[in-house]
């Protein structure tokens, strides 16, 4: 008997032992491959994703979930907290926090794990050719993480017929009523020389609602600031803002940032000089990535600076929040530079 008829075989016995004709049924839409979604222009390209480790998302995430998104794992149909869930709202990615997918969107396929017709954002999803289990499958990914969700089939209900088959651990479910009433806030990351007088300038901007400075960009955990200051870490001396985005717009805090410093100086702002003293904007989506390098060519465009603009522009990583004295430190001593 031929290998792959052996297999397919094989796989029939095992799904009928552990879910009669419903694994069957699996086997069966899992069988036909479907097409990728058509995307055109920027869509193409696979989106800048946050970057930590397989072990910074073992600490955050719950075993099965770790398994799940980031080991390729599955999770028995059936058996996941959505699949029977009909509540109004919005699902997001556990990793990250990313919309993934609308209530409006979910309906039941019958094949035990939760299924939606459409992503909420079609760039919010990444396909991956998945030839595991001796069959050719579309794999669906978080675009902001790289997280697996699961599959996407064709044989789903009119008009797209898309069947996107998605693991409840990978998604943290937002009610709608409790979305409505939260504050909408969102998060950006900075760095521009040094963090206490720019953490003092972003918290005077209206629509700003916290700032935090700490570390990031570099390779080392937990660094103190004098580690920092060696300029041996890689890691920048950096502020988070939480703002709130109906008050003022993530364009606007970068170009806040841009006129908060010189973005023309290469790791260094006026006396202080080294990489921790660098000009970096950390986005923490695709969509502030896009928005920061708009913002950046508009400023190259319009001649606002005479030389060329230096900032870079990576993915927020690991951000370790400074020692409690400097935070608020413009508020508590008046000083114009971090130097030792």
């Amino acid at each position: 008997m031929k290998g792959p008829i052996k297999a397919a075989i094989l796989t029939v016995s095992l799904l009928l032992g552990f879910g009669g004709w419903r694994g069957l049924n699996i086997l069966l839409f899992s069988a036909a491959p479907a097409a990728a979604p058509e995307t055109k222009g920027d869509d193409t390209v696979e989106s800048k994703k946050i970057q930590k480790t397989a072990d910074e998302w073992k600490k955050e995430l719950s075993p099965e979930a770790f398994r799940i998104m980031f080991q390729g794992g599955t999770e028995r149909p059936f058996s996941g907290k959505y699949n029977d869930f009909w509540e109004k709202g919005t699902y997001h990615c556990t990793a990250c926090g990313s919309a993934l997918f609308t209530s409006e969107a979910k309906y039941e396929h019958g094949t035990g794990w939760p299924s939606f017709t459409a992503p909420a954002d079609p760039k919010g999803i990444e396909y991956h050719d998945d030839f595991s289990h001796g069959m050719r499958r579309i794999e669906a990914r978080c675009a902001a993480c790289g997280a697996h969700l699961g599959h996407v089939f064709d044989d789903g209900p009119t008009p797209s017929a898309k069947h996107y088959c998605i693991n409840s651990a990978a998604m943290a479910f937002a009610p709608a009523a409790a979305e409505e009433a939260a504050p909408k806030t969102a998060v950006a990351t900075f760095a521009a020389g040094c963090f206490w007088g720019v953490e003092d300038k972003f918290g005077q901007v209206p629509g700003v609602l916290e700032t935090v400075v700490g570390y990031s960009g570099g390779t080392l955990e937990n660094p103190t600031y004098e580690q920092v200051c060696s300029d041996k870490t890689g890691h920048a001396e950096a502020v988070r803002v939480t703002f709130d985005p109906s008050r003022i717009s993530y364009e606007d805090l970068v170009r806040k940032f841009f006129g908060f410093h010189d973005p023309t100086q290469l790791n260094r702002q006026g006396p202080d000089v080294g990489t921790q003293y660098r000009s970096v904007i950390f986005t923490h989506d695709e969509e502030q990535r896009r928005a920061a390098e708009r913002v950046r060519d508009e400023f190259e465009k319009d001649k606002v600076f005479k030389k060329r603009i230096v900032t870079e522009i990576k993915p927020a990583g690991p951000f370790y929040k400074a020692e409690e004295y400097h935070q608020k430190y413009h508020q508590k001593n008046k000083r114009g530079s971090c130097a030792f």
